[in-house]
């Protein structure tokens, strides 16, 4: 299987798991449990930016190694504009049934904030990306980064790849030493002047968040190059590395698994999640992603390579699974699948309000359901781009 594939398998995988975990239902569900976040602290958000930024360097730096910096850029910011008419094409469509769907403003209220009350200075800022609603919060992300992503990719590929990395780390430590604070606050000031109680709602930091984006970008980028040997640097003989993440990714396994079962003292868990803050990828998230993102490499690429039989299984496992049709279809059209889930999510938050609270077993079933409607958009575009077109029959050749 091509390694893009593989990717698209991951990516599908990812938003699987993100539709599970942000559906919400009374009294919550099972099956939400079923997650590999439940063991550490890598999120399918993760993964999902991840691997959309090693597409964007691996796609657009080919754009601009055959056609010049403007071949790329100009693809790339179009895209930017598309995903921003996604990301606002879903507030709208939110809006407008919450005009039809009855008590909408009850129990979507704390998911929209005041982007659906009487003041537009709160329609105006969730526009500009500076109030998300709820789940609208990773599209924003995407139009920023492929905004800013031409000239790096530029620069990765005029060989300057590691000043976009040293740039990179630079921004996430700033924000997590509060560097950025001072301009936040300066544009709440800002927001306020123009409605009062107007504030910043953004879950995910941008400038923390970007080193996942940005990584991925920059290895995009020199793979497109030749310039990385993935079989030499992944070797099966080469596990020294490989054991001290799986190692580090027990220890951290064990201070989840004591958070879930209350093990973990008070003050032992203040101290710890000093250094556990999601919205600004904070270094236990960073640590771990960097660990279990080298311990699936290894996996994919020397995998199956290895002599060891546990490893070669697991190697063939992982393969297997994101091979599968179903997540490589979802993983194609991940951006537009994300855009269709917020619509779902936000659906299933009505029905089951209305009609709830639903039994274990109706609310596993409604959650497959809402999984395989994943699948509406992926199948359009696929049937738009001609991949779903019948393959027309091979005239036979004439008989001697």
């Amino acid at each position: 299987m091509r390694r893009v594939e593989v990717i698209d398998g991951m990516r599908g995988y990812f938003l699987v798991f993100m539709m599970l975990t942000h559906l919400t239902f009374e009294g919550g569900y099972k099956l939400v449990k079923i997650n590999h976040a439940e063991l550490g602290f890598v999120q399918d958000a993760q993964g999902f930016v991840f691997l959309s930024g090693l597409l964007v360097g691996l796609i657009y730096a080919k754009k601009m190694l055959k056609g010049g910096f403007w071949a790329g850029s100009s693809a790339l910011w179009r895209r930017s504009a598309e995903l921003y008419a996604y990301a606002i094409g879903c507030i709208f469509v939110i809006l407008l049934l919450g005009q039809v769907l009855p008590y909408a403003g009850v129990y979507w209220d704390a998911w929209l904030g005041n982007v659906d009350g009487p003041y537009p200075a709160y329609r105006i800022a969730a526009a500009l990306f500076l109030y998300q609603p709820t789940y609208l919060d990773i599209l924003p992300q995407y139009v920023v980064y492929m905004v800013v992503a031409p000239p790096l990719v530029w620069l990765c590929i005029r060989g300057e790849w590691l000043w976009v990395a040293i740039g990179s780390a630079v921004l996430w430590l700033g924000v997590q030493l509060g560097a950025h604070i001072p301009v936040a606050n300066a544009m709440n000031a800002g927001l306020s002047h123009f409605q009062e109680g107007l504030s910043m709602r953004v879950p995910f930091n941008v400038l923390g968040w970007q080193v996942v984006f940005m990584s991925g970008l920059v290895l995009g980028a020199l793979t497109a190059q030749n310039r990385i040997p993935w079989t030499e640097v992944f070797r099966p003989d080469r596990t020294g590395l490989l054991k001290a993440f799986v190692a580090l990714l027990l220890f951290f396994m064990a201070w989840r698994l004591g958070f879930t079962f209350g093990l973990v003292s008070e003050d032992a868990m203040k101290r710890f999640q000093r250094f556990e803050l999601r919205n600004e990828f904070s270094l236990v998230f960073l640590v771990n992603f960097v660990a279990l993102a080298y311990t699936l490499a290894w996996l994919l690429i020397a995998g199956p390579r290895s002599e060891n039989a546990t490893a070669q299984k697991i190697a063939n496992a992982l393969h297997g699974l994101f091979s599968l049709g179903f997540l490589r279809l979802l993983g194609r059209h991940s951006l537009q699948v994300y855009a269709w889930h917020v619509i779902i999510v936000y659906v299933v938050k009505g029905i089951d309000w209305h009609y709830g609270a639903f039994d274990e077993a109706t609310k596993t079933g409604i959650a497959l359901f809402a999984v395989l409607l994943l699948t509406l958009p992926a199948v359009w575009r696929d049937y738009r781009m001609g991949r779903l077109a019948p393959a027309r029959a091979q005239p036979q050749k004439a008989g001697r």
